[in-house]
Formats: structure tokens, C-alpha cells, sequence
């Protein structure tokens, strides 16, 4: 049976933490000023939010990966004891390990798909980890993208996964969380999506939670990267949803994030730092790049593999301008994904030297903290950086989260940014224009 909503998290609990939390929170332009703080500095603040006090807010972290999301939750106690890491759930046990190695916390090996039709005995492991009935409680659900993604748009609602999103909301129910956490690609404000999305956030809503879903990309939270994700927040009072703090070209570079690293050769490991390793490529590879311009450089159409060239042929034109390209110096990268250590999946080389990206560079840019260690080879390594949850965006979420859970409440919620309705049949055909700023998210939101 699910938990009734309660108003204000934390209100059955005395004691100097919550009150300091509430003293945190008690003006939103600090905690604004908080959350940018974190998202900004995260790698500077991470050593010490490693070892800083945990705070009254028990975190669980469903599809936890290698530890993206929790990472940000628990930087914010370098400012102020806030939140304390209480369960993580995976089936990845690569991704387990890493998240056990950074965070100290050994996540549990459960599927969610297990808990489809009766919720009881995951209600029963989530309680047995808080550190109080009574402690307010966080719920992160940031399941597998891959069934929404854009590149698998043709099994529609039926794919697995996808039904992951629901059972994700039945649990959220059954456990009844002060705040509900959801991120996830922006396909899932398409048409093919629409319905699985929509029944999601109506079984949160008819268990007493205001619910906001957004879109926003990552580099507007300090991510040096274009991103574009789907945000769903859930919480048992009226709330105000965070807003990015970066725009144009004050976004972070490429360079800002990976340009103090030294040059190593493909397939070299340094001899600084394990995970400043790229893939090894074939010699034919290694002449391609080579022939990339740098700093953002396009494949010439007379060079590549011959599939490539025949296709160009066939258009008159270079054909997949983006794969074996550069990445721009002074730019924010394109999302990085699990496929990124092959310059041919896209632009995935980097801006100079004549080989893919190292393992560390796409965490930088990614957003971890430069000491994060991933488990495993290469290739599942990039995976797990391409499946995370980029830890400054988590950051600030966190810190704002402190500001509507225990700041003064509000009359209601904050609706501009909300999506209510289908953006339309896809969300990749409004990146283009919305990288270049011809239109904004929220336009878009207001035309729905």
C-alpha cells in the first residue's frame, strides 16, 4: 500500500541537522547561488565531499550506473550536511563496481522488472536501508535511455524498457519518497512515448504529488558538452524547478575541460593517470583523422571508408559530415555516449591530436571529478560514461532540491517550463535549432 504523502519533508524529525537545512534553505537566491557554486566547482569541492558528514536525507538511487547522480547528491555536503547515500540499484556489475569504488557504497544487485506486479519486498529493502522511517527521503529513477533513444525508435511503448518507466512510478508509490527524481533522453516528450510517459506521471500525480516534467541541456548547468535530457520532478508540496546558469558562449569549453591533459598516443595508457587511455585504431583510421582539419574539422568527402565515400557520392556531397570529425576547442563537445571511443560514431576526435577520445577525457566532459576511476576495459568503461547522469547537473539539482524541500513553500507550482503535452514525432529534429538559438525549449514547451 502506498505511503501517504506527508507536506514537508522532515517535519516529524527534531535536531540541529534538519535545522540547519532549513537555515540553508531559507532564501532561494542563496540556494541558487549554492547550487551554481557546486555545479561549477564540483571537481575542486569532491575530495571533500568524500569525506564530509552525511546529512538527514536518505538518497536511493534506482539505476544507479556507475554513480553519476549520486555523485552530485553527495558533493552538496561539501557546503552543508544534507544528504546521505542510503541504497543504490543496478544489474551493470561493472557499473556496480565503480560506484562502489568512488562512493563507498556497494549498490544492490536488483531488477526493477522483478517488482512489476507487487512492490512489497522492494518497499521492504528500500526501508531497511533508511537510516529512519521518519528521515525524508529522495528517489532517484534514471532508467536505462537506450529503450527511448532516438536510435531505437522502432519498437515504440512495447520495448522492455520502456515499461521500466512505469514500474519505476509504481515503486515511487509504493515507497512514497519526499522527492521523486526522474532524468532520461528527450524522446520521452515525443509522440512515441507520449503514452507510457503520460501514465507515469498520472500515477504519481493521483498518489499526492506535484508533478513537472522539462527538458533542458546539460551545458546550461556547467557541462561541457551539449546534452539534452528530460527532467521529471515530483514532490509533495507546490515547487519551483531549477533553471539553468549558462548561456551562449559562456558555456564550458572543450578545452576548459580537457585541455591540460598531456598528448598520448591511440591505444597508450598514461603514465599519470590509468584512465587517460583511448581505443586502439587501425592504421587506415589513424590516416583518416589525419587528414581532419583540427579544431573542429570535417572528414574530407575523399577520404574515409569506402561506404562513406560512395554514399557521397551518390548525394553529391560529403556524407555523415560529423564522423571521424573534431571536436571544436572553444565549444561545449556533442553529447557523449557509450559509443564515443569510435571516431566513427561521430565527432568523437579530438580537436588535435590524431586519435579518439581517452576514457578520462570523456568523464571530464562528462562532468565527473578528474579522480573518478571506471571498473573494466575501454569499451564498458565509455559505457558507463555515456549512460550517466553528468555529476554538475546533479549537483545543482541536489542543491536546489535543499531549497523546496525545506525553504518556505510556495503557492504553487512553478508550471512555464512544464510539458504537458507531445513535443511532436521527434526531439533530435529541434536540436539543430536549438543549439543555434533560433528557438528555445520553452517556446517550443508553449507551442504544445
Amino acid at each position: 500500500m502506498a505511503r501517504k504523502p506527508r507536506a514537508v519533508a522532515g517535519e516529524r524529525i527534531a535536531g540541529s541537522a534538519i535545522d540547519r537545512l532549513r537555515a540553508f534553505a531559507v532564501d532561494r537566491a542563496t540556494v541558487r547561488d549554492a547550487a551554481i557554486a557546486t555545479a561549477g566547482g564540483l571537481d575542486n569541492l569532491w575530495t571533500k565531499a568524500r569525506t564530509a558528514e552525511a546529512g538527514p536525507v536518505d538518497v536511493v538511487d534506482m539505476f544507479a550506473g556507475c554513480g553519476g547522480m549520486s555523485a552530485g547528491f553527495l558533493a552538496v555536503n561539501a557546503l552543508v550536511p544534507a544528504y546521505r547515500l542510503a541504497m543504490a540499484v543496478d544489474i551493470d556489475a561493472l557499473a556496480m563496481r565503480t560506484y562502489e569504488r568512488n562512493l563507498g557504497l556497494k549498490p544492490s544487485l536488483l531488477n526493477l522488472h522483478d517488482y512489476a506486479e507487487d512492490q512489497s519486498a522492494i518497499v521492504r529493502e528500500v526501508n531497511a536501508r533508511r537510516s529512519s522511517p521518519d528521515a525524508p527521503l529522495v528517489l532517484i529513477g534514471c532508467a536505462p535511455c537506450q529503450g527511448f533513444s532516438s536510435h531505437r525508435n522502432a519498437e515504440g511503448e512495447g520495448d522492455e524498457r520502456n515499461s521500466l518507466f512505469l514500474t519505476f512510478a509504481k515503486v515511487a508509490v509504493a515507497i512514497g519518497p519526499d522527492a521523486i527524481i526522474v532524468e532520461n533522453v528527450p524522446e520521452v516528450t515525443t509522440d512515441r512515448y507520449w503514452p507510457v510517459v503520460r501514465r507515469a506521471r498520472r500515477m504519481l500525480e493521483e498518489a499526492g504529488y506535484h508533478v513537472v516534467l522539462t527538458a533542458h541541456d546539460m551545458s546550461e548547468f556547467g557541462v561541457p558538452q551539449h546534452r539534452f535530457r528530460a527532467v521529471m520532478i515530483g514532490l509533495r508540496r507546490p515547487f519551483v524547478m531549477p533553471r539553468g546558469f549558462l548561456s551562449g558562449t559562456a558555456r564550458r569549453t572543450v578545452r576548459q575541460a580537457i585541455g591540460h591533459l598531456p598528448a598520448v598516443l591511440p591505444g597508450q595508457i598514461s603514465p599519470h593517470d590509468a584512465m587517460h587511455r583511448s581505443a586502439g585504431h587501425r592504421v587506415s583510421t589513424v590516416e583518416t583523422i589525419k587528414a581532419v582539419p583540427v579544431d573542429g574539422g570535417n572528414r574530407p568527402s575523399h577520404v574515409g571508408p569506402d561506404c562513406l565515400r560512395r554514399v557521397g557520392e551518390r548525394q553529391g556531397r560529403a556524407a555523415y559530415e560529423d564522423v571521424y570529425g573534431r571536436l571544436w576547442w572553444n565549444r561545449p563537445a556533442i553529447t557523449i555516449t557509450g559509443h564515443a571511443r569510435n571516431p566513427a560514431s561521430g565527432r568523437y576526435v579530438h580537436p588535435e591530436q590524431h586519435r579518439g577520445l581517452t576514457v578520462r577525457e570523456a568523464a571530464l566532459l562528462q562532468g565527473f571529478p578528474s579522480t573518478w576511476q571506471f571498473e573494466g576495459s575501454v569499451g564498458p568503461a565509455f559505457m558507463q560514461v555515456g549512460n550517466a547522469v553528468p555529476p554538475p547537473f546533479a549537483a545543482f539539482l541536489a542543491t536546489h532540491l535543499l531549497g523546496e524541500l525545506f525553504g518556505p513553500a510556495v503557492e504553487k507550482t512553478d508550471r512555464e517550463v512544464d510539458i504537458l503535452h507531445s513535443l511532436g514525432p521527434s526531439f533530435s529534429r529541434l536540436i539543430p535549432a536549438l543549439k543555434a538559438g533560433h528557438r528555445t525549449l520553452h517556446d517550443r514547451m508553449a507551442r504544445a
